[in-house]
């Protein structure tokens, strides 16, 4: 069943020169991209978007991460979109990703990690619509 997911490459990956090289892989992987933007989250876009996470010790610092810099933010689609992106990235600590993961090739530690990936089909259709409208998916 084709479906829908988003991704954020991190201010990290954007720092380093490896968009186009994310943007490579995923497309490898059969991804096709449905919506993309760069942006600079601001505080109030980076506290809302991860707003799940407030009441835990690492969310000031990943706002504080999440706007230090450029992001890519994209809605992507294929078939479980959702689960083969969360293969297709790697553990949340590069150090644990396996060979191969985008995490594993181009995250540095378990906050710069890289990128981001929707963790289930409902938060993926909540965070493809906090960043595009329904007329931004083609």
């Amino acid at each position: 069943m084709t479906q829908r997911t988003l991704t954020i490459i991190k201010p990290d990956s954007v720092e380093n020169g490896n968009v186009g090289n994310i943007i490579a892989h995923l497309e490898r992987e059969g991804f096709r991209i449905v919506a993309a933007r760069s942006l600079r989250l601001t505080q109030a876009q980076a506290g809302a978007f991860y707003a799940v996470h407030r009441e835990r010790p690492f969310y000031t610092s990943l706002v504080a991460y999440m706007t230090s810099g450029p992001v890519w933010v994209m809605c992507l689609e294929r078939a479980d979109a959702v689960h083969y992106l969360r293969a297709v990235m790697g553990a949340t600590n590069p150090a644990d990703a396996a060979e191969g993961t985008i995490r594993a090739a181009y995250g540095t530690s378990i906050e710069r990690n890289a990128i981001h990936g929707s963790d289930s089909a409902e938060n993926a259709a909540i965070e493809v619509a906090f960043f595009f409208a329904a007329s931004d998916l083609v």
